[in-house]
């Protein structure tokens, strides 16, 4: 189930709150300026199928969101434990980092956590298939889908040279492990 579990930046042990349910998610992310939002398609896709199938299915979602944005391209990530390096990505995601163009996801299998920290905030939003996230250019974050990851994602691009991290230097990260 999707969540948002919001601390204090200087205390990782103790939330401030918690949310499960997508409205009150988006409300929530939608203040700080990132957008949430549930997908109800009927878009039915195996784990095995390729990324070319899974682009095929949702155009037009793509099409839509991509046109909204003003992205130029989409792609699909995937990510499972038995990845060779999985732990490597997984430590290129884990580090405070941000983009100069909007970070689009939509998790079509799986999930992972989307940490951002801004305002003084940690917020962690859990994100799973049919979530839809969007995070602002410049935002501070971190992506965690856990030791065992396990994902599919749509990635929606400005920049066709793709995903791009600019790392901030801030263990934060390390004091916020993901729940």
């Amino acid at each position: 189930m999707s969540r948002l579990v919001i601390f204090d930046e200087l205390r990782p042990e103790q939330p401030v709150t918690s949310l499960s349910d997508a409205e009150s998610i988006g409300r929530e992310l939608a203040a700080i300026g990132v957008k949430f939002e549930r997908w109800e398609s009927p878009v039915a896709i195996g784990l095995e199928d390729a990324p070319e199938v899974i682009l095929t299915a949702y155009r037009p979602y793509l099409d839509g969101l991509m046109g909204t944005v003003g992205a130029g391209s989409a792609d699909v990530i995937k990510l499972t434990p038995d990845n060779p390096n999985a732990l490597a990505l997984r430590e290129k995601f884990l580090a405070e980092h941000i983009h100069t163009e909007d970070e689009i996801r939509f998790f079509v299998h799986g999930g992972g956590h989307f940490v951002l920290h801004l305002n003084g905030r940690v917020y962690d939003a859990f994100c799973e298939a049919g979530d839809l996230i969007a995070v602002p250019a410049n935002t501070k974050h971190w992506f965690d889908a856990g030791e065992k990851p396990f994902f599919t994602a749509l990635r929606v691009f400005t920049d066709t040279s793709g995903w791009v991290p600019h790392y901030t230097g801030d263990a934060i990260s390390q004091r916020f492990p993901v729940t």
